[in-house]
């Protein structure tokens, strides 16, 4: 199934390509492969990925364009950080917090993205986030508004779907009224087992991932059903795709049909999310767009088979 004859959107962020990225390829070197494996949406991280953030040179941009067009990739998450331990010694203030996102809707807004999300600042070991975050939102709803884009924080594990988190985001976004602010759900948040990763050689990374609090729980899918109202952008996190095609850890049949059960047509951004070793990225993301293709196509093809 190519990706116009499917029912949702098919993307990649750029960050599954984090150890490739200054050894093996350039951030245009990905951008270059995500068209090649025949995704349509890219999604970056503002500092990670653009030059110079975020004062990007014209020219820069100019090809930014340039590409996409040439390639048929539409941006659709742009990745920023509300950094609330960023000054020593103190907390960020909404102001301060208010102002960065500002700055990154901003950019999202020149480079065409319709998705921007904060990775705010966090106080619990479950993510609860750092409290000036409500008020750093709602003082750029208006401004979301008028660029045309939607605020989307992410769910992500050890966050589960039914936790104080996720109820404070829906009570804000009652609260608010707006259009303007979602929910990112991060698929790792389903895994049905833990996954071990190896390599890397950043002096930087914290672990293998096996340091996971004990309590937490695995969240069962049908959980998903219960906000997919709210749900505007799944990064399709995934670790390993076997060599005959299967998934072990990421149950994606029961996601996709929760998913498009309830009439999601948006965007799947796959984030490869594995071993740390370069040169994998790419044969990982082919193996996974191919498993989504299939289990979209199974479900076109029987429709009626489905509960």
């Amino acid at each position: 199934m190519t990706a116009h004859d499917l029912p949702f959107g098919l993307g990649v962020s750029l960050y599954s390509y984090t150890e490739d990225l200054g050894v093996t390829m350039t951030v245009e070197d990905c951008i270059e492969d995500v068209a090649d494996l025949g995704a349509t949406g890219l999604e970056i991280l503002g500092e990670g990925h653009i030059a110079d953030y975020p004062n990007p040179s014209s020219a820069w941009i100019d090809a930014w364009f340039a590409r996409n067009e040439r390639l048929g990739l539409t941006p659709t998450l742009y990745g920023s950080w509300i950094d609330t331990r960023r000054f020593p010694g103190r907390g960020m203030t909404a102001t301060e917090g208010a102002a960065q996102l500002e700055l990154d809707l901003r950019l999202a807004a020149q480079l065409g993205f319709s998705f921007v999300r904060p990775k705010i600042g966090v106080i619990t070991g479950d993510l609860q986030v750092d409290p000036i975050w409500q008020e750093a939102v709602e003082r750029n709803l208006e401004l979301a508004e008028d660029l045309s884009i939607v605020i989307c924080p992410e769910i992500h594990w050890p966050t589960v779907i039914k936790s104080p988190v996720v109820e404070e985001y829906l009570e804000f976004k009652d609260r608010t009224g707006t259009s303007q602010f979602g929910l990112l759900i991060d698929t790792g948040v389903f895994d049905v087992q833990r996954y071990s990763r190896r390599g890397g050689s950043a002096s930087f990374r914290m672990g293998d991932g096996t340091a996971r609090p004990p309590e937490v729980p695995f969240v069962p899918v049908a959980d998903l059903a219960e906000v997919m109202e709210h749900t505007v952008y799944f990064q399709a996190k995934f670790y390993e795709i076997e060599d005959d095609g299967t998934d072990l850890y990421i149950p994606w049949r029961q996601i996709l049909d929760v998913a498009l059960d309830a009439g999601y047509t948006g965007w799947f951004s796959s984030e490869y999310e594995g071993h740390h070793e370069p040169y994998r990225a790419a044969d990982q993301l082919r193996r996974q767009h191919a498993l989504l293709r299939s289990i979209a196509a199974e479900r076109a093809a029987a429709p009626a088979s489905r509960s």
